[in-house]
């Protein structure tokens, strides 16, 4: 007998169909066979399968067994396939005879017959929604991810017992109730607040300035001086999430395993610190079966890259092609995968190995050599395609001790201000896939960014005295307009652009 059940594969951020047949044939040695391109989590669901029924109550066939995972060419990864094979034998072997028109099932199965938890969940209850089907059969510890996705029934299931008891009709599974994204949004929370963060004023302006344009900073300055500090209080003035940025973002950690057990979605801007010794796949993604990195990981939030020039040259190239497109793909034989990669970069770093060239108070022990060969382990076009460079000095005496009689602001504070400014970029960009100005490129700066005749002399001559390029001529325009948002101002006016310009490395040449 033939039994034909409806499941999902995870392809990058998305989810495919993937129908389970499960035959069971009389003639022949008794087997268990899965076919169709299974990985070794697939394989090994024969014996949890087979354990699961027979706690279950069930009966598990002695026969000839092949289950089939269609289409034969794509590859099946992950054990969320265990429920729907089961329930296939189930069906195949005449124990049961429930109606599945319309039904997709994904579920990790325990010995004991119970579900666990099972990653890519909010993917395939896209995938239902777009094929249009009407119930989607879940874990029930993956009810809340599901019910945030509306057109379709969520089936919160424990058990593989309850599943048969259900289509038997002598328990009744209710849906789930639908949750609003909207009241799941929350502001994201920080390690710090920037009221703790004594002195350093221009750098919590640059901070607020790249919360609000989603603009890359990068810092500079010696030890102690609070570098790490504004970086961990960065979460809390970044915006709200939207519900379409949540749903990105949740997918990532979905399909990684990283959504916390029991919620519905990633609420807040994730903030990720991979440390130095993090390896080029760690950071960007890939593996056998591509999967996200760090970048990924880090979407619509925040990548704090400590020790900047600590990391290896090759993992700090492998950054270009993402900072600029705001996506990464990786290629394998396996196949090709795009995911998104829209983060503000926040990078620190010592101005020598020593960490004290330039500062008033310490000695550099550093040759001239060891500081030029420190500068030079992170490359020009990468610092080109970071918005943002400040310095960072050591806290003067009298502020560190209290005396200082300017007080700092709060978080809440600048927040509301940054949150302003991204409500007005996102009106600007209403029809487009931008949410901030870092991600125009050159013909939408054109487009969103006039400028006088007062803000262009201004701009030629700094394109000459600072060799400005290409590209950090528009990401002065783009700083600019972010500042001109901040101040509620409709027009770029030639103050936006000198602040704007004073964020320009000054002792590097491209």
């Amino acid at each position: 007998m033939l039994a034909k059940i409806s499941s999902g594969a995870a392809v990058g951020l998305d989810a495919t169909l993937v129908d389970v047949e499960v035959d069971i044939a009389e003639a022949g040695l008794p087997s268990f066979t899965i076919v169709g391109l299974p990985d070794k989590a697939v394989e090994e669901s024969k014996e949890r399968v087979r354990s699961a029924i027979k706690n279950s109550g069930a009966d598990f066939p002695i026969s000839r067994i092949t289950v089939n995972l269609a289409p034969a060419d794509l590859p099946k990864a992950g054990p969320a396939y265990d429920l729907p094979i089961a329930l296939g034998i189930l069906i195949a072997s005449g124990q049961i005879s429930p109606d599945l028109a319309l039904s997709l099932f994904l579920g990790e199965l325990s010995l004991d017959g119970s579900l666990r938890h099972t990653n890519a969940i909010l993917p395939m209850a896209f995938l239902a929604k777009e094929k249009r089907f009407k119930k989607v059969f879940v874990p029930k510890i993956n009810e809340k991810e599901a019910s945030v996705v509306s057109g379709i029934d969520v089936y919160p299931v424990e058990s593989l017992l309850e599943l048969v008891r259900f289509f038997a009709k002598t328990l009744e599974i209710e849906p789930a109730p639908k949750i609003k994204l909207t009241s799941l949004l929350v502001k994201s929370e920080a390690e710090f607040d920037f009221s703790e963060i004594i002195g350093q004023e221009a750098a919590k302006r640059a901070m607020e300035i790249a919360a609000a344009g989603g603009h890359n900073i990068f810092m500079k300055g010696s030890p102690g001086s609070g570098k790490t500090m504004l970086a961990r209080a960065l979460p809390g003035i970044l915006p709200t999430m939207t519900e379409d940025e949540a749903l990105e973002v949740t997918k990532i950690y979905s399909i990684t395993g990283n959504l916390p057990q029991g919620e519905s979605i990633v609420s807040a801007r994730p903030f990720r610190s991979p440390h130095h010794t993090t390896s080029r796949i760690g950071l960007i993604g890939g593996g056998s079966n591509p999967s996200p990195g760090e970048i990924s990981l880090a979407h619509r939030g925040v990548l704090f890259c400590d020790e900047f020039p600590e990391y290896p040259r090759n993992v700090l190239e492998s950054l270009r092609q993402p900072m600029e497109d705001g996506v990464i793909t990786i290629s394998r034989a396996k196949g090709s995968v795009t995911y998104p990669a829209t983060f503000i970069l926040v990078a620190a770093s010592n101005p020598c190995p020593c960490g004290y060239y330039g500062d008033p108070k310490r000695a550099c022990t550093c040759l001239p050599g060891q500081i030029a060969r420190y500068e030079k382990r992170v490359s020009g076009p990468i610092l080109d395609r970071i918005d943002i460079h400040i310095d960072v000095p050591s806290v003067e005496a009298q502020k560190l001790v209290g005396k200082s009689d300017v007080k700092s602001e709060a978080s809440r504070l600048i927040q509301k201000r940054v949150q302003k400014a991204r409500e007005v970029q996102n009106k600007r960009f209403k029809n487009t896939k931008i949410k901030s100005n870092s991600e125009m490129n050159t013909k939408e700066v054109k487009k969103f960014c006039e400028l006088s005749d007062e803000c262009r002399t201004m701009l030629t001559s700094a394109v000459a005295t600072m060799n400005l390029t290409a590209r950090s001529y528009f990401k002065v325009i783009k700083i600019a307009r972010t500042i001109a948002d901040l101040a509620g101002e409709a027009k770029i006016s030639t103050l936006h652009i000198a602040e704007a310009l004073q964020y320009r490395p000054k002792d590097i040449l491209y």
